[in-house]
């Protein structure tokens, strides 16, 4: 399915302070952008401390999509940024926030639909929330002291945004990438593969099956898979467990 949203959405992972998600909306808001999702807060929703922070900025929290999880909440999205300030050992491209708006309103342009996520305040994103971004957003900050407030990183990118929106044209309405699979797709073909393949004690030792496995997840996240990619990846391997039971 094509997008149709001109705009990313911004996503707020586990946040812990009604305050912060009030002061990402407001700095979402004074820049043009509407789309924000929340997942699992942690004082719950509705929250009045944001209502109160967000200032003129309510009707954007009043519209906010609150989901249970962080597969739910990026299931429709084809293309998914994870900021982080650390170092990772997950293989992944890395942008700037002025590259991956660039990024992003590219991927907008052909139809598909971008999500920048952002991890609680006290210890950000974790290594499984991001092995299934596309790619990390890398804050250029002091060395010293690299951690930002959940709205100051926000606040970053929405200011890239418009800055960039200025000088560019999306028209997502004339164009249609159909053919890109959305994030849901893609956890769906990791799952049957990874469910197959453990039946076939294929993460083993049994002491290296985790990191196997989010190994395994970082390498599809990686791939800009099609819709035809995914049918040659199912076939491939149902294919293989016909032959591996007639032998």
């Amino acid at each position: 399915m094509a997008a149709k949203n001109k705009h990313p959405c911004f996503i707020l992972v586990r946040p812990q302070m009604g305050e912060n998600i009030g002061a990402a909306a407001r700095a979402m808001w004074n820049f043009g952008l509407e789309r924000m999702r929340v997942v699992s807060p942690r004082d719950g929703w509705p929250n009045q401390k944001a209502v109160a922070m967000a200032s003129g900025a309510g009707r954007l929290l009043d519209e906010a999509l609150i989901f249970p999880t962080f597969e739910e909440a990026i299931a429709d999205q084809h293309f998914v940024f994870a900021t982080t300030a650390r170092p990772r050992d997950l293989i992944k491209p890395i942008y700037s926030p002025k590259e991956a708006i660039k990024l992003a309103i590219s991927k907008i342009s052909e139809g598909q639909n971008v999500g920048f996520v952002f991890g609680p305040e006290r210890s950000g994103l974790e290594n499984s929330d991001i092995v299934k971004a596309n790619a990390i957003i890398s804050v250029p900050v002091n060395e010293h002291f690299p951690s930002l407030n959940l709205a100051q990183c926000v606040l970053v990118l929405a200011y890239e945004w418009m800055l960039n929106l200025n000088n560019s044209d999306i028209d997502s309405s004339t164009s249609d990438q159909s053919n890109v699979v959305s994030n849901m797709q893609v956890e769906k073909l990791c799952n049957y593969f990874e469910e197959n393949l453990e039946e076939v004690g294929f993460f083993y030792p049994e002491d290296k099956a985790e990191s196997m496995k989010t190994n395994f997840r970082n390498m599809w996240s990686r791939m800009p898979l099609t819709n035809s990619d995914v049918q040659i990846f199912y076939g491939m391997l149902r294919q293989l467990l016909r032959a591996n039971k007639k032998s």
